[in-house]
């Protein structure tokens, strides 16, 4: 068997179980509807992550803010990945505040942070939940495990389940962001004919 096809299969078992797991899919339902009431208010969706999940958080703020499948106007979503913001941030403070400044420069109650870690350990995506929080919004979190230190400091936790490889959670992290893109249309009217 090669390469593509082990990973393939690999994540049809991951995915699966997922499927099959009432608590996985409340917690999503739950921070599904976390940014649909906060859109719905006015509020401003922000999401961050480390490598591969900035580019996850990239993709979830420019969907919205664009289109992903529904023909309909903007939402307000950012992904916290400005470089001359984060390298002022690291460059002044240190690479662990380069999330949390900006939440604390942008959030307002009532907003959601969604908080990619695959580890749920990185301190700079901890320090953004955190600040996230005394802005008074609503953090969601993407991790393997809801006992993570990101998990304990979130509203919710989708936690994608424990990988010897974060690619591997990292995949799943983008089925769940796409999902939610779904369910944040769905609940606005917005659904691709």
């Amino acid at each position: 068997m090669g390469v593509l096809q082990e990973n393939l299969l690999e994540n049809v078992q991951r995915m699966s179980a997922l499927a099959e797991d009432a608590a996985f899919g409340a917690a999503f339902d739950h921070a599904a509807e976390a940014m649909i009431t906060s859109l719905r208010q006015g509020g401003t969706l922000l999401a961050c992550g480390n490598g591969g999940s900035m580019t996850n958080a990239q993709h979830f703020a420019e969907e919205l803010t664009g289109r992903f499948r529904g023909n309909r106007p903007p939402l307000r979503a950012m992904a916290i990945s400005d470089p001359s913001h984060l390298t002022c941030v690291a460059n002044d403070y240190g690479y662990e505040y380069v999330f949390s400044k900006f939440v604390e420069a942008f959030a307002r109650p009532g907003d959601v942070l969604l908080a990619l870690s695959t580890s749920g350990k990185s301190p700079n995506v901890l320090r953004a939940a955190e600040a996230m929080k005394a802005a008074g919004g609503v953090v969601v979190a993407s991790s393997a495990t809801a006992d993570s230190p990101l998990g304990q400091v979130a509203d919710v936790t989708i936690a994608l389940g424990s990988s010897r490889w974060a690619d591997r959670v990292q995949e799943s992290e983008l089925v769940v962001i796409h999902s939610l893109m779904q369910a944040i249309e769905d609940g606005f009217g917005y659904s691709a004919p």
